[in-house]
């Protein structure tokens, strides 16, 4: 189970520090990003405006909705993938940012991107699928490499190996 642990967890990392740093930086500005302007709109964090009357971690109203729409099984349980979606981009922005389970939270965001892209955007359009695809690359970037030495993953990792 320890090997498990550490295989999701440990990054993998640069031959140079300065690379692992230009690493992070898409890495802690993406994960800033998804969950200032993806994720606290639609679910309640501590910083979302006080005019979306949003509670902590509860979703939008318009959100499992919106969600239904995709039809199949978003249909069947909409609050439950909304919950999921927007749980994937408030706190999972959180936890790129700090380099934390990084792997785990950057495949959830890949679901959503995708998710968001394919199902809500393709109609719209590739300049509205823009953002949707650009979140999907710094998540899927960040689910193969991990956080690299500027992350908290770099550091249960290097504990667990000891």
């Amino acid at each position: 189970m320890r090997n498990l642990f550490l295989k999701l967890t440990a990054p993998i990392n640069m031959p140079f520090w300065w690379q692992d740093l230009l690493f992070a930086i898409p890495r802690i500005v993406g994960g800033w990003l998804f969950t200032v302007n993806f994720g606290s709109p639609k679910f309640g964090l501590p910083w979302t405006e006080a005019d979306k009357n949003l509670g902590l971690f509860e979703v939008v109203y318009w959100f499992p909705e919106d969600v239904a729409e995709y039809g199949g099984v978003f249909a069947l349980f909409p609050v439950f993938w909304a919950w999921m979606g927007a749980f994937s981009e408030g706190v999972g922005g959180i936890f790129l940012m700090l380099g934390f389970q990084t792997r785990l939270f950057s495949f959830l965001g890949v679901c959503t991107m995708a998710v968001a892209a394919f199902m809500q955007q393709w109609d719209n359009g590739l300049w509205n699928m823009l953002a949707s695809l650009g979140f999907l690359w710094i998540n899927l970037f960040t689910m193969i490499l991990g956080s690299g030495r500027f992350g908290i993953d770099y550091l249960i990792s290097k504990k667990l190996k000891a």
